[in-house]
């Protein structure tokens, strides 16, 4: 007796399952599927951004870790050139030094107390040695003449501060050296400038000398009768 075939047999060997896709006809869209939404996560956010920060806090850290800083003497307040430098003038406070600086130790600061500002002191400043002095120039009793000196007026020499020169009061040029009285013309004096011009032939040098002379010495220099001598500097 033959077996009546199923109509759903012999369609393939899959036999139950889904009928394979079917093709788009031409011109149709063809759909694409929708990718998948991505799940925000705002812990694994927050614990980034505080990686970060704390990288940054790091960094920082160990570059004020590795940044050398000293203690240095600093003006606190103000203080006017020849004013006397109090303890409340200066102060100590902590920086990274410029190696072109010649700052003073902080340790240092109580051996300015009662020197003299030799110039102004403005509050903020770093305080050098060459800022302050024991005294001031020129002192009580003592005044500053400058001389405008020609070449022949003056020693071969360069003169420098410090050295120990006598002013001495000359003829002039139009002057008669026999009739000149030198008797009290020659005073010693001290240098404490020296400035030269390459637009005159003149070097003024500052010298100090005692207060009564000082007049004196400013008529002979302004007649072109002044000349300074230099003294021996054995004992500099």
């Amino acid at each position: 007796m033959a077996k009546k075939l199923d109509p759903g047999e012999g369609q393939g060997s899959t036999g139950g399952s889904s009928p394979p896709p079917v093709a788009p006809r031409p011109g149709e869209p063809v759909s694409v599927p929708a990718p998948p939404k991505l799940r925000r996560r705002p812990v694994l956010a927050l614990a980034g951004l505080g990686l970060v920060l704390m990288g940054a806090l790091l960094a920082v850290w160990v570059y004020l870790s590795n940044t050398d800083s000293v203690s240095v003497v600093a003006v606190r307040d103000t203080v006017m050139r020849g004013e006397t430098i109090t303890a409340g003038d200066l102060m100590a406070v902590q920086v990274t030094p410029d190696p072109a600086l010649q700052v003073v130790p902080g340790a240092d600061l109580e051996s300015f107390v009662g020197q003299r500002a030799a110039r102004d002191l403005s509050a903020g400043t770093l305080l050098t040695r060459e800022a302050t002095a024991e005294q001031v120039v020129p002192g009580e009793g003592q005044s500053v003449v400058g001389l405008a000196l020609t070449a022949e007026l003056m020693p071969g020499e360069p003169l420098a501060v410090g050295d120990r020169v006598r002013v001495v009061a000359t003829p002039g040029q139009a002057g008669d050296p026999a009739t000149f009285e030198a008797q009290d013309t020659l005073f010693a004096a001290e240098v404490v400038g020296v400035a030269t011009s390459l637009e005159s032939a003149q070097t003024v040098v500052s010298v100090l000398v005692p207060e009564q002379d000082a007049a004196q010495i400013v008529q002979w220099a302004s007649a072109g009768r002044a000349a300074v001598v230099l003294d021996s500097r054995e004992g500099d």
